[in-house]
């Protein structure tokens, strides 16, 4: 694995020390860059000082806006292409995952992984494929994608906190529960937080309860 083929983004912290202690790594979505994101890093950073936030591009130019990047495309939208192109992107996300947690000496408990809609999909999808249990998924605003074949793949089983806008017009809200009874089945222990009156977004209450996940599972975690 050479540093030519790791996914490129920007990066945030730590604002504590000069040694990373822990990693997040942020996935957008789709039409965006991760500097869509590595904004929310100074928020986290609040109760995570020793974390370092990652915030790599997709690896596709986006076939449905003039600027961003994709995971996949959603020109096609049937289960059978969402499923294909998350399967062809997830070594790109499981390499840099190795890469950098490699590179800081880090074990996958340091490890959190956080999605926005389509980068939610790719954090739901990957992290449960990793060869070793990663501290959590935060996923806002996305999906889980094949649902039926988890349970066969499943490796490990991070906790999960799924937040999501009743009035979401792009990933429609019962998406919701739908990932809650895939990744219940599947024996994954999940959370959800609804939001009233939001759309494809991502709040204020989204982003404290994602802090409260994350200081949980990684301020505590050695």
């Amino acid at each position: 694995m050479s540093n030519e083929t790791i996914l490129q983004g920007p990066t945030f912290g730590p604002a504590k020390g000069k040694n990373t202690k822990k990693l997040v790594i942020l996935l957008h979505g789709l039409g965006a860059n991760g500097d869509d994101l590595i904004g929310l890093a100074p928020f986290f950073s609040e109760v995570l000082p020793e974390a370092e936030f990652l915030a790599p591009n997709a690896p596709q130019a986006c076939d449905m806006a003039p600027v961003g990047y994709q995971w996949f495309s959603l020109q096609d939208r049937s289960a059978l292409a969402i499923e294909s192109g998350v399967r062809a992107a997830a070594p790109l996300v499981i390499d840099f995952i190795e890469y950098h947690r490699e590179k800081r000496s880090l074990k996958h408990s340091d490890i959190a992984l956080l999605g926005f809609s389509q980068g939610c999909m790719m954090s739901l999808f990957v992290g449960f494929r990793l060869r070793n249990k990663i501290a959590a998924i935060l996923g806002y605003s996305g999906a889980l994608v094949a649902p039926d074949k988890l349970i066969s793949e499943v490796t490990n089983r991070p906790p999960v906190l799924l937040i999501h806008g009743e009035n979401d017009p792009v990933v429609p809200f019962v998406r919701l529960e739908e990932a809650r009874k895939g990744l219940e089945s599947a024996g994954i222990d999940v959370q959800t937080l609804t939001r009233p009156g939001l759309g494809h977004g991502i709040d204020e209450e989204g982003i404290r309860a994602g802090v409260e996940l994350l200081k949980t599972v990684l301020v505590g975690s050695n």
